[in-house]
């Protein structure tokens, strides 16, 4: 199981409502329904935990991937993918496409 992370902000101007929205009526279903992803969950950034001041990103977007080579072979250029990909990227500005893991 791999790790997926996607930081980002939103862009000037867009309505946090509206792109939640989304989230909730587009990405998620199209994106859960990939069959390599095995969870995914967007999560807003609420404030800084230690310290004053703006956090410097908006969400982190989670995703456990079953098979991250296939899902990169297979899955990343397909047409669900490319789809969410082409409505997601007007909404923010800055996305970090991190695979991570766990230090054990």
């Amino acid at each position: 199981m791999a790790n997926v992370m996607i930081t980002y902000r939103l862009r000037a101007g867009v309505a946090r409502d509206a792109f939640e929205a989304w989230v909730r009526d587009h990405d998620y279903p199209n994106i859960r329904g990939v069959r390599r992803v095995a969870a995914f969950t967007n999560h807003r950034v609420e404030r800084l935990l230690i310290g004053e001041g703006t956090p410097p990103i908006d969400y982190v977007e989670v995703f456990d991937i079953d098979d991250l080579d296939g899902f990169i072979a297979e899955d990343l250029g397909g047409p669900v993918i490319q789809a969410v990909m082409g409505e997601f990227m007007p909404w923010v500005e800055d996305p970090r496409f991190l695979v991570v893991s766990p230090v054990v």
